[in-house]
């Protein structure tokens, strides 16, 4: 009896550490993407004041999917709080952000090392190997989306959420 005792105890304090411990992380992410967002604001104000808003575009684009990718781990750590359930979606939605952004960092490389007119042997494995990572994210994307919509479809409901 007093083993049993005991042994709901400690769980009841290892939950509730978890739950600190979780809103100490939510407090973090909060704080991470609110300077994110305030860094991107920096940025997209410069090109405006500089008149540089044509190369600021994708640098403030890729601070924003950051912005997205906390978002969305910060929704994952509410629910856990809330369900003490661990629900694997928005992981997979943050994979699929930040497969988006490479694409994106990828592409505006890519679009540089054309610009320059010069094509050494250099450049040209570069981009090649840039191309290879486009193809092997766009797999990844394709794979990614199956995977949520396949989740969304087939998914078992969390305890104590089913109709």
């Amino acid at each position: 009896m007093p083993e049993e005792k005991l042994r709901v105890h400690f769980s009841d304090y290892l939950s509730k550490a978890e739950v600190i411990i979780y809103t100490v992380l939510a407090l973090l992410l909060f704080i991470t993407a609110l300077a994110t967002i305030a860094n991107a604001g920096k940025m997209l104000w410069e090109g405006l004041a500089h008149w540089t808003i044509a190369t600021q575009t994708l640098l403030v684009l890729d601070q924003l999917l950051v912005v997205l990718m906390l978002v969305e781990i910060l929704h994952t750590v509410r629910i856990s709080i809330h369900s003490h359930y661990l629900v694997t979606e928005p992981f997979l939605v943050v994979g699929l952000i930040a497969s988006i952004r490479r694409v994106l960092v990828i592409t505006l490389e890519a679009a540089t090392l054309t610009k320059g007119g010069t094509w050494s042997t250099e450049v040209a494995s570069i981009f090649r190997a840039s191309m290879l990572e486009l193809g092997l994210l766009g797999f990844l994307i394709l794979v990614l989306v199956c995977s949520i919509t396949l989740l969304r479809r087939y998914a078992p409901s969390p305890k104590g959420t089913e109709p």
